[in-house]
């Protein structure tokens, strides 16, 4: 009798092991396999100012899986503008981690503690924060412009941009404030995140032109990025533009020649020229590098937005334009003098990035975009 019991328990003690063992180890390795691979995609659109980004993150806000913010290291910018634009990449890309994790606490250390939804930047040119579960006022799937959300969605608090974050596949983050790609590769080995990155470039012409008109509001942050340099009011915009100009070099180098592996297809460079001359086209290649549908509804928005009659307004408008004239609009209102010293400054990044100089104010006349920009996609 008493062997019988023995076995008996002995025969319980193997079904419960076996429970045990059969529940909790492939729990554990799921959890793994999850940290290896997320299931949110993290997409950062990384540029610099007046080159295109306000529209090309806007062909991902519209995205109905795509929760996007606009340019959240702004906050870090305005309440540390002591420091230089090196100092502040820790603190830029710190930022930018949590954001992907949708931990968006990271802003209580640069925002007041009463802050509500409408207090974060540019809040309104995310789609994902004017629907549900942000705004109840329109639906996941609508195409939403930035003031008709801002009229409707500004009362709600500010849990709802992290609730409504944890409810999207796609986080895309467009920002301007990196220099250096190397800066990100911490986040790009992060196992948490499903990290790629989108370079757009623009003309450096059609940029300084657009800085031209858009001094007063980038002045701040144009400080920033000088930082400590003493330079005369006359070549400060070719200065800047210097700067700028390097970066892409170094971001292009980085990401395009002798590439460590992890940085392996996940790294797209796009121009602006080319969005603008295709906009369907690039779409597509951005949409399948992220990982996304191309819906035919987002392609006739697609269409519409870059076939308007428009001519470009306030800095961070994004209205129907004819893209590829506003693109090309620097040739008739910049002084040739103005181009020369552009291309001098900007050599070597109009040079690895694809865009022809011109040598002549007769060349500058001439509305060929084949003539500036290489044909072969970067």
């Amino acid at each position: 009798v008493m062997k019988c019991r023995r076995l008996h328990v002995l025969l319980i003690l193997a079904v419960l092991s076996f429970i045990l063992i059969h529940f909790h180890f492939p729990t554990c390795s799921n959890n793994v396999a999850m940290e290896e691979k997320p299931s949110t995609a993290h997409i950062l659109i990384l540029s610099s100012w007046r080159s295109g980004s306000s529209f090309t993150g806007q062909i991902f806000s519209q995205h109905p899986s795509v929760f996007y913010l606009m340019e959240p290291a702004w906050h870090v910018w305005v309440t540390m503008y002591q420091n230089s634009a090196k100092v502040l990449h820790m603190a830029v890309r710190d930022l930018v981690r949590s954001v992907f994790l949708c931990d968006m606490s990271v802003f209580d250390a640069y925002m007041s503690s009463q802050k509500k939804k409408s207090d974060l930047f540019q809040w309104e040119t995310s789609r994902a924060l004017c629907s549900p579960p942000a705004c109840d006022s329109f639906r996941r799937s609508d195409i939403i412009s930035a003031g008709h959300c801002k009229t409707i969605c500004s009362k709600y608090p500010f849990s709802k941009v992290e609730e409504a974050c944890k409810t999207y596949s796609h986080v895309v983050i467009k920002e301007v404030r990196f220099f250096d790609l190397k800066v990100l590769y911490p986040l790009l080995t992060d196992p948490s995140l499903n990290l790629k990155v989108i370079h757009l470039v623009r003309d450096p012409r059609a940029v300084f032109r657009s800085r031209e008109r858009a001094a007063a509001e980038l002045k701040y942050d144009t400080n920033i990025v000088m930082g400590s340099q003493n330079t005369k009011e006359e070549t400060r915009p070719y200065n800047i533009m210097q700067v700028i100009c390097k970066s892409h070099v170094d971001i292009y180098k980085a990401g395009s020649q002798t590439i460590p592996s992890f940085l392996k297809d996940r790294y797209l460079l796009v121009r602006y020229e080319d969005i603008v001359r295709d906009p369907l086209a690039k779409a597509a290649e951005m949409y399948r590098f992220a990982e996304l549908n191309f819906t035919s509804e987002l392609q006739k928005w697609v269409h519409n937005i870059t076939h308007g009659e428009g001519q470009g307004g306030w800095t961070f408008e994004i209205g129907s334009r004819d893209a590829l004239r506003v693109s090309q609009a620097w040739r008739k209102t910049l002084s040739f003098q103005k181009i020369e010293k552009v291309q001098n400054v900007c050599k070597e990044a109009m040079d690895l990035l694809g865009y022809r100089p011109i040598h002549s104010e007769k060349e500058q006349k001439n509305t060929s975009l084949d003539l500036l920009v290489a044909q072969k996609s970067s």
